[in-house]
């Protein structure tokens, strides 16, 4: 047997609920008027009162009486008449009451019964409805798809509320499970780039050695001299790359320390080799110092500002501005790195943090993807926009407090 669906039973519940209660009392009030209306009529009384009445006046009237005498038994006797008259009415009506008042009781019922059906019908969508819209949402939040972001169905004030957190919640689970797939995606990623960091270790030293010792003796000997300056400039390149994927596959390590992030800026951008690129530093004044790892966040932001250098032809600028923010209640300071090249084209502004994704010749692709690793794990944030002809901005922002640093992989 199929089961009734829940608008139903609500439905059922509510008239039943209305119906039952309200009808006896209806059918107790025709009830209690069948028995107290004959009672109140006393058809009983005035009959007995008719017979002795009339034998009194037939007693009376068969004695001497006087014309005075007589004249008042008459209107004794039309009195009689009348009062018995009006009492043969009240019984008469006394005895459809009853059944008047069970047809009205009927009526009565099934009024009732239509006005019970109509509101327990819009009390039932009113449940009904919503319920079956956040059971529908829950099966999509079980799913991981998206909610739906049509008007809502109509309902209780409540079950807006309920539908605004469902809202959140479904955000905030969708965020965890990316988060989550990216910290996998990352973690397989660092995995693989310690591996290669290892496996070109290992033979580059011998490889560094055999050069230095063809370099001595290759002295004086132009064509040796030049396929030895090959050999060294790809072992430097080789060694390079192993350094990348080395730091890529490690999180920031160590004690952390208080971190001028104003004096860092200056410090990378003196250390540049810009050529014909301008690069100016603007701090706001007295910005608090920031906790955290020094060497990896001055790799982090010179990975930044070299390849805003890079995107800049010659006369460019690139600008470092160091300001202080608010996030969620949160002390922060963040750098804004701008330049005025080319820009990033629109489709692939979400993928430069992606590892192994580079646009240069013999780039490894590691640049910006360890510059996001450095300040996740420093619990900052880092976004880039980006305009065509207008250049590009890296804003990174770190909160002062530090907060709990990542310093393992597990922790990502």
């Amino acid at each position: 047997m199929k089961r009734l669906s829940f608008r139903a039973r609500v439905l059922i519940y509510l008239v039943l609920f209305a119906l039952i209660p309200a009808s006896g009392l209806l059918l107790g009030g025709a009830e209690a008027v069948r028995n107290t209306l004959p009672v109140l009529s006393g058809s009983k009384p005035w009959e007995h009162a008719a017979v002795t009445g009339r034998q009194a006046i037939a007693a009376a009237r068969a004695s001497r009486l006087t014309a005075a005498q007589a004249a008042a038994v008459d209107e004794h006797e039309q009195v009689l008449s009348n009062s018995l008259e009006q009492a043969s009415r009240v019984s008469y009506l006394a005895s459809r009451a009853v059944a008047i008042a069970i047809a009205v009781a009927a009526i009565g019922i099934v009024l009732l019964a239509l006005i019970a059906w109509r509101v327990a019908g819009h009390l039932s969508r009113q449940l009904s409805r919503p319920l079956s819209e956040v059971v529908e949402w829950t099966e999509l939040i079980a799913r991981g798809r998206p909610l739906p972001e049509g008007p809502p169905r109509r309902g209780a004030p409540e079950f807006e509320t309920l539908r605004r957190r469902m809202r959140k919640m479904a955000s905030e689970l969708a965020l965890a499970r990316e988060l989550e797939l990216e910290a996998e995606r990352l973690t397989a990623f660092r995995e693989t780039a310690r591996r290669v960091a290892h496996e070109l270790k290992n033979p580059l030293t011998p490889i560094r050695l055999a050069v230095a010792s063809l370099r001595r003796e290759s002295a004086g000997a132009g064509h040796l001299s030049e396929i030895v300056d090959v050999l060294e400039t790809e072992s430097r390149r080789l060694e390079l790359m192993a350094r990348s994927f080395a730091q890529f596959g490690t999180l920031p390590e160590g004690t952390a320390a208080d971190v001028d992030l104003v004096e860092l800026a200056r410090s990378v951008a003196h250390s540049l080799h810009a050529g014909g690129v301008s690069v100016i530093v603007e701090a706001a004044d007295d910005l608090p110092l920031v906790r955290g790892y020094h060497d990896p966040l001055a790799r982090a932001l010179a990975n930044i500002a070299i390849n805003a250098v890079e995107a800049c032809s010659e006369g460019g600028t690139v600008t470092m501005r160091v300001a202080r923010r608010w996030v969620n209640g949160r002390e922060m300071v963040e750098i804004r790195v701008h330049d005025t090249g080319t820009g990033i084209p629109p489709d692939r502004i979400d993928a430069i943090w992606n590892p192994y994704v580079t646009s240069k010749p013999g780039g490894t692709g590691l640049g910006l993807a360890i510059v996001r690793q450095t300040i996740l794990a420093h619990n900052g944030m880092v976004s880039a926009s980006s305009r065509a002809g207008a250049g590009t901005e890296i804003v990174v922002a770190l909160p002062v407090d530090g907060g709990t640093i990542q310093t393992t992989q597990e922790n990502e």
